[in-house]
């Protein structure tokens, strides 16, 4: 009996991917084409360019933030949730972008991002830190 929820739940696993690789598939057919159509650009203005001069630029990690983009959303977590800790913060930043909460090194070092963070904004007057419950400091936004 077990068996067909383990079968019904893989294919269903496989369905979910299957869809993935379809949509990653059109992801990149579509960048190819625009790649196509940069470098017929590039070719208007100079005939004799070298594409393969030009080398790649990596992509960011999934988990990197833009400039200023945690201390925004740490702030505007604190104003509309009130005095959290710095461990409930991580988790719940990490849940809105829909990172790997299981991931423990994911999270460490998410943790240390938004530690450093609420310090930096500590330092700048806009938030303020107290001793909380079990020892952990709870963050509050400057009133």
């Amino acid at each position: 009996m077990a068996e067909k929820h383990v079968l019904s739940a893989l294919k269903g696993k496989r369905g979910e991917l299957a869809g993935q690789i379809d949509a990653l598939q059109d992801q990149l057919r579509q960048a190819m084409i625009d790649l196509d159509h940069v470098d017929c650009t590039l070719r208007l203005f100079d005939p004799d360019i070298e594409l393969d001069e030009i080398k790649p630029k990596p992509l960011p990690p999934r988990h990197h933030a833009f400039k200023g983009q945690v201390t925004r959303s740490i702030l505007a977590m604190l104003r509309s949730e009130g005095p959290m800790d710095a461990k409930a913060i991580t988790i719940r930043l990490m849940g809105e972008r829909e990172l790997n909460t299981a991931d423990k090194v994911l999270v460490k070092a998410m943790h240390k991002r938004i530690g450093a963070a609420l310090r930096n904004c500590r330092e700048r007057q806009l938030v303020t830190s107290e001793q909380g419950k079990g020892g952990l400091l709870v963050w509050s936004v400057r009133g």
